[in-house]
């Protein structure tokens, strides 16, 4: 009787599968969950493949413990996908299978059932109170809200996303007997595509006719289109075109800011099939969306980063927006780049891929001159809307009050009274940056990292933004005991303090980080502003997103000069994008818009080329200055990071691995360090990198592949902690 043994992924540390012995009585399909023994634990892996010969000896073989799922939760073209990132990006396999599940699905829990829990009205729903809409408005918008469908039933996630920050009146409905829950079956979702969307202007029509001849093969396009050309629009039409095919659809975009205003216009074009993945759900919602997506239940997936191991039935587009963003790349465990593994799964899948923005990232851009992205431009604004002026503030010798001059201000006042709408933008959240003694000189610093804590005025506190260390804000300096303590800088805090009291009879709403951490509030602050005729927004770059504010047309840069004189030489990329972004919030209605950029440097070439030329001109002078400095997108890099309780042990290892790897002597690939990290104390860890640069691709993974095991073997390698990040966008 021949043996089977099933190859299985475990999230663990560790580059293989692992063997297993089948028994006999058992059946068991690739792809689906098994509980194994793994040393003293007996943790949940995925099979990845059936095989009838292994390596181990057959004593030493364990069995299969148990079989989780009746078949499997991932297919074979979804294994070979992560199986080629985990490659990649030199990351154990188990770790890498892992990320595509569901956080409940990573343990042995059951799947939860296909169908969706809803919201119905009952009978006494139909009939509320006359004055409920005076008592409970929010109660009267829900039964109001069902009591407009057909059915007068609705997913619970859809109700969620249609009426957010409603729980709490949901219970309450739901013990008056006015509502109840149910279980809708698992059937698919009506795809009830809409052709009311906007006429498009010729630029727009050449580029669908264009895309559309994709349909049904792998194709790169890198959409370049200037804020508020209508990318939007595009891919509403695309996304239409490939589920009359009866095909899914993947579109991904950098933050959850971006989903609301997006979901809200796939929703009302193509129905609701049209589902949503990010951090902002719950385990449930996540898990049920994903098994829709995987049975092909739903057909198009609107999510961040995560949502690119989402799997889908028959994939037929991925569209990627506003792909320069830095947020596609995870910082931490498995490092991959979202928009680049978009470009490999749509590959694998036959299908085209949509690399959406206005300020086009420069491997983009790149990939365009070597012949492998086509490049399409939307240079005009959709509905007519004018070009945005842009002028530099030179503020060396201007009078600041809370990091704003007195001619922006000036403007400000000038555009409420003329009932539009102001938005300013500080990318800094919180106070100030740091607090000081005027006495002694005492900073607000972190105990734990080698950065200032930011200080907090409404909550009192004293944060660092890179541990999460909290303090209360001193009565009196810790160290001479004087009262003369000060905030130094401005953050977006501060700066809503002060225009609160300048602008009363303005609404102002914040958006950053601190004021959108409740579920729902960042859906309500929009909704606010959307509803004002006048009013001031402040906020950081979480404004600078693909949002749609057409009231708005004069944009303030508080301060521009934060990434112009930085040690990574992406900095000038992010900033010029930034700006183009932020400027590009302006004048997107039917009025001309203006930004105003405040700066101590107007004379600095970057700032000049943008306002000059435009984000184009600035990418195509930084690509020459890449090329000669032999910095990627014209070589490839890998960062080796090790952080330990001292920093001698950490460049100890990252010392030999660079003896090591010199030794191997592969040709053109060069070393850089060992050396302390910029922020070198973080979270109480010392820290020290080892780059790894070469002009070719194949040479830097040909070192890369035999980098774990290396790294492995060293002994006392407990006291550090490592890790390898594969085309790293910092180097932090």
């Amino acid at each position: 009787m021949s043996v089977r043994i099933a190859r299985v992924a475990v999230a663990a540390p560790l580059h293989s599968l692992f063997d297993y012995q089948i028994p006999a009585t058992v059946d068991v399909a690739v792809g689906s969950r098994v509980r194994v023994s793994f040393g003293h634990t007996r943790p949940v892996g995925v099979v990845v493949e059936i095989v009838d010969r292994t390596d181990r000896p057959g004593n030493r073989l364990k069995s299969l413990e148990a079989v989780l799922d009746s078949g499997p939760l991932l297919r074979q073209q979804d294994l070979a996908f992560l199986t080629w990132a985990a490659a990649y990006y030199h990351h154990p396999i188990g770790e890498t299978v892992a990320a595509a599940l569901p956080l409940r699905l990573r343990k042995a829990d059951r799947m939860l059932p296909a169908g969706e829990p809803a919201w119905a009205l009952t009978a006494e729903g139909r009939q509320p109170p006359h004055d409920l809409a005076r008592r409970a408005p929010r109660q009267a918008e829900i039964l109001g809200w069902l009591s407009a469908l057909p059915t007068g039933q609705a997913p619970q996630a859809v109700l969620r996303a249609a009426l957010p920050d409603s729980a709490a009146s949901l219970r309450a409905l739901c013990r008056k007997g006015w509502i109840k829950t149910l279980e809708l079956p698992a059937t698919p979702d009506a795809v009830n595509r809409s052709d009311a969307g906007p006429c498009l202007n010729p630029e727009q029509l050449a580029v669908v006719e264009t895309l559309s001849g994709d349909i049904g093969r792998f194709a790169v396009s890198l959409l370049d289109g200037v804020t508020g050309s209508g990318k939007t629009e595009v891919y509403l039409r695309l996304a239409a075109a490939v589920l009359a095919r009866g095909k899914g659809v993947l579109v991904l975009v950098p933050e959850i800011s971006l989903t609301p205003q997006l979901l809200a216009r796939f929703r009302e074009r193509l129905g609701d099939t049209v589902r949503v993945l990010h951090s902002g759900l719950t385990e449930s919602e996540r898990e049920q969306t994903w098994q829709r997506m995987r049975l092909g239940l739903s057909q198009v997936l609107l999510g961040t980063r995560s949502a690119i191991f989402t799997p889908l039935a028959d994939l037929g587009l991925v569209v990627v927006d506003e792909e320069h963003d830095p947020s596609f790349k995870q910082i931490e465990g498995f490092r991959y780049s979202a928009r680049d593994l978009a470009v490999v799964r749509a590959q694998r899948s036959g299908c085209p891929v949509v690399l959406g923005s206005a300020t086009p990232s420069l491997e983009s851009l790149r990939n365009v001159q070597l012949g492998r992205y086509r490049q399409l431009h939307l240079d005009g604004r959709a509905g007519g809307a004018q070009s945005t002026r842009i002028d530099l503030l030179d503020t060396r010798d201007q009078p600041l009050r809370a990091g704003l001059s007195q001619p922006l201000l000036e403007r400000v006042a000038s555009v409420l009274g003329a009932g539009e709408q102001v938005m300013l933008f500080l990318n800094r959240r919180g106070y100030a940056p740091v607090l000081s003694c005027f006495s002694c000189g005492w900073l607000s610093d972190c105990p734990n990292c080698d950065a200032h804590q930011t200080l907090h005025k409404a909550s009192g506190l004293l944060c660092c933004h890179h541990c999460g260390a909290q303090r209360r804000v001193p009565l009196a300096c810790p160290a001479c005991g004087a009262e003369d303590l000060h905030p130094l800088g401005q953050g977006t805090e501060q700066l809503e303090g002060f225009l609160s009291g300048r602008f009363a009879d303005f609404p102002l709403i914040r958006i950053d980080r601190d004021a959108t951490s409740r579920k729902g509030s960042l859906e309500r602050q929009l909704a606010r502003l959307h509803q004002a005729r006048a009013a001031l927004l402040v906020g950081t770059q979480m404004l600078a997103k693909g949002h749609h504010f057409p009231r708005v047309t004069l944009v303030g840069v508080v301060d521009a000069d934060g990434g112009l004189y930085s040690g990574d030489f992406r900095s000038t990329e992010r900033m010029a994008q930034l700006l183009v972004q932020v400027a590009g919030r302006a004048g997107r209605g039917d009025r001309p818009g203006r930004v105003l950029i405040q700066t101590r440097y107007p004379d600095h070439p970057l700032l000049q080329t943008l306002v000059r030329h435009g984000y184009r001109a600035f990418a195509e002078q930084a690509l020459v200055e890449r090329a000669a400095a032999g910095l990627p997108p014209f070589s490839h890099q890998a960062l080796l990071r090790a952080d330990a309780a001292r920093l001698a042990d950490a460049e100890s290892l990252l010392d030999r691995v660079a003896k090591w790897a010199r030794r191997r002597a592969i040709p053109d690939v060069e070393l850089w360090g060992p050396v302390p990290a910029p922020m070198i104390r973080r979270a109480g860890r010392h820290r020290a990198h080892l780059l790894i640069q070469a002009p070719q691709r194949d040479a830097l993974h040909l070192l890369l592949q035999a980098l774990p095991e290396f790294i492995v073997g060293l002994p006392r390698i407990r006291r550090v902690r490592w890790s390898l990040d594969v085309d790293p966008i910092d180097l932090y």
